[in-house]
């Protein structure tokens, strides 16, 4: 099969080459999947670069998850269950020794969610990361009875989609972008509130907001000082989320917001989210987030590439994250078997 491998951690091109490996067999509890498509996320690039919770033994297949259908399986009963079924999978788990930028995975039968009949694989390739993880992190605002939340990277695509969230459910969304593009994109969604990091006076119009709405929870995706900017414009008891790192900075925190102000701030990681939701609570997660893949949850898409065109797509996704993300096409969905 033909795969995207690296041979070092240092998110350099000349890392990374298309080769032709061995076809992978599924052991017990395993499926093997001819893989359709994979994206380009964030988590992707940092892996690449080594700055992800884990690293795999190198030489090593990126992509963490995508989409395509299951052609075989290993002793158990989940997996013949999944065998010629469409899914959304996963290989975000460093004791899956694959990637999901290769023509077939093997991974865990736990890690795949079929899809629905009215969910395309393109939307299936991109369900697992962003809208899960907008889900869960809205999910933490309504279930913690906040009025109002703050969220930065805001004309990101999961940002977007946490826009749209907010829309459905009547909760006002504060939103931090840093181009003025980015402000116009996100009033064209009808977006009440976005402020620019850039401009003067944001952090005194940040906390002026953050009060009036009464925003006790943000979500950041940045990190660095904006980490710190959030959190001091936030009232009283705020919780501040980091589920990214796009700044590749430490989060930064006042001191006296912490101990004066009692206000937190902490990690959102979608696996450990999900990890403590029983069974059914995530095959639930998942039917919800499937019902708004066309909706409130779509993901809008800049290009669509093979694997010999990976280093492009990387280097196009990094430089334009708002134009939507970049696809890895290992299949055709009109030939899903081997």
């Amino acid at each position: 099969m033909r795969a995207v491998q690296i041979s070092a951690y240092d998110g350099k091109p000349e890392s990374l080459s298309v080769v032709d490996l061995p076809m992978p067999r599924p052991g017990p509890g395993e499926v093997l999947v001819k893989v359709f498509a994979s994206p380009v996320n964030p988590s992707d690039l940092m892996f690449l670069q080594g700055l992800y919770g884990f690293k795999k033994p190198l030489p090593a297949v990126p992509g963490f998850e995508g989409s395509g259908t299951v052609v075989d399986a290993g002793p158990g009963m989940m997996g013949r269950l999944l065998k010629g079924k469409r899914v959304a999978c996963a290989a975000a788990d460093e004791r899956i020794v694959g990637g999901m930028w290769a023509e077939y995975l093997v991974t865990s039968a736990k890690l795949c969610i079929p899809l629905r009949k009215d969910v395309d694989l393109e939307q299936g390739a991109v369900m697992l990361v962003n809208p899960m993880t907008a889900w869960g992190l809205m999910e933490e605002a309504r279930r913690g009875g906040h009025k109002a939340l703050v969220q930065t990277a805001a004309a990101s695509a999961l940002g977007r989609m946490i826009v749209r969230l907010g829309q459905m459910f009547s909760l006002p969304v504060i939103n931090i972008v840093h181009r003025p593009q980015q402000v116009e994109l996100l009033r064209s969604l009808g977006a009440q509130y976005v402020l620019n990091s850039e401009e003067p006076e944001f952090e005194t119009k940040l906390r002026e907001l953050c009060h009036r709405l009464n925003a006790t929870i943000g979500f950041d995706a940045v990190a660095g000082d904006l980490s710190l900017k959030v959190l001091r414009a936030q009232p009283r008891g705020a919780r501040l989320l980091v589920y990214g790192a796009l700044s590749l900075s430490p989060s930064q925190a006042d001191p006296a917001s912490l101990i004066f102000d009692g206000k937190r701030i902490e990690g959102f990681w979608l696996s450990a989210w999900l990890n403590r939701k029983s069974l059914i609570g995530q095959l639930r997660v998942a039917r919800q987030v499937q019902k708004l893949l066309s909706s409130a949850l779509k993901t809008e898409f800049q290009a669509r590439l093979r694997l010999n065109d990976t280093p492009r797509g990387l280097h196009q996704y990094a430089t334009n994250m708002t134009g939507g993300k970049v696809l890895l096409l290992a299949s055709s969905p009109e030939n899903p078997a081997p």
